[in-house]
């Protein structure tokens, strides 16, 4: 068991969609003053802009959140820059952390990560089991290579990381950027938008029969929370809820609960992503006691909510690609 409580704690991202919840429920719990790396202080892809973090911070949990980030558009646009910028924080943060002796590394992985065929419901042990889905796997490989790093990093110096592989996730405080948020979000500004304009039709992307799993933020939070309380060993540990709905199903929940009574059109030039994504959540349970508690349509109204408020007030999140999760 480690103690957060009493600890220096370092959030990377925390700034971001999850990283801010995070922040507030260290505070709960006792931590003072957990530090948030924002991106116009460090630059984490920087070797240099790392290691002056860490002198600054002498943390000794690090939460390791930030991320460059996008749905499958911003993907196909930028598989280059996802690769290098996920991989270059990663290595730096380890290797910099496993030097200034951090106590322990939280590693927040992508359910990008496991293959595109891999059998349903994904276990962690077929992440290296095939190749990721072609439209992120530069994203996926330079993530999931972090929990190759970490595991080596414990044979060999005894560095203490863990390595969360959380589902998709969503809530208050996502990304509504039309260029980069993830299909939740871009389906709830899609008819909320529609629904003001009366339009009767709203085209979504794909043939609606994807499938995909969510899970809400707040649960999300506490499971990083109990990893890097609970976890003794380095292995991936998904986070999810088990529970998957076709994109389809998800576009007309969501046109019922922002009260959009038009058409659903989808589009099978554009593409699905994964055929499947629904999670083996058993070694949470297991290892950590994680159960996550937000019913789907509670967590989509709250966030369907949130969006209608931040948008009568002139201030919702929009992200472009990138920082969505650097802070």
């Amino acid at each position: 068991m480690y103690a957060l409580k009493g600890k220096r704690v370092l959030v990377t991202g925390g700034a971001g969609f999850v990283g801010r919840g995070l922040v507030q429920r260290l505070k709960e719990m006792g931590v003072q003053d957990p530090f948030v790396a924002r991106r116009k202080d460090f630059d984490l892809t920087r070797h240099e802009d790392v290691v002056r973090l860490y002198a600054q911070v002498r943390p000794q949990a690090v939460f390791h959140l930030a991320a460059e980030v996008g749905g499958i558009g911003a993907n196909q646009k930028h598989p280059g820059r996802f690769f290098f910028a996920n991989a270059a924080m990663g290595l730096h943060l380890i290797e910099e952390g496993r030097l200034a002796g951090v106590e322990r590394f939280i590693q927040v992985g992508t359910i990008c990560a496991y293959p595109k065929f891999a059998p349903v419901p994904f276990n962690e042990d077929d992440v290296w089991n095939g190749y990721p889905e072609e439209t992120n796997a530069p994203y996926g490989v330079a993530k999931k290579s972090l929990q190759v790093m970490l595991a080596a990093y414990r044979a060999e110096y005894g560095f203490d990381g863990v390595y969360l592989l959380p589902v998709n996730l969503y809530g208050p405080g996502d990304n509504f950027h039309p260029q980069s948020s993830h299909v939740i979000p871009a389906l709830i500004r899609k008819m909320v938008e529609a629904r003001e304009a009366q339009a009767p039709q709203v085209e979504v992307w794909g043939t609606g029969k994807a499938s995909r799993e969510f899970l809400y933020v707040d649960d999300c939070v506490e499971g990083l929370i109990l990893a890097a309380e609970r976890l003794e060993d380095s292995a991936p540990v998904n986070l999810g809820t088990g529970h998957e709905i076709m994109i389809g199903e998800l576009a007309a929940l969501i046109a019922r609960l922002c009260g959009y009574t038009g058409r659903l059109v989808f589009d099978p030039s554009k593409p699905d992503g994964q055929p499947r994504r629904c999670l083996d959540v058993r070694r949470a349970q297991q290892r950590i006691g994680f159960t996550a508690k937000t019913g789907f349509e509670e967590g989509l109204a709250r966030t369907i909510a949130w969006f209608e408020a931040e948008r009568r007030n002139g201030t919702v999140r929009e992200v472009r690609y990138g920082d969505a999760d650097r802070g």
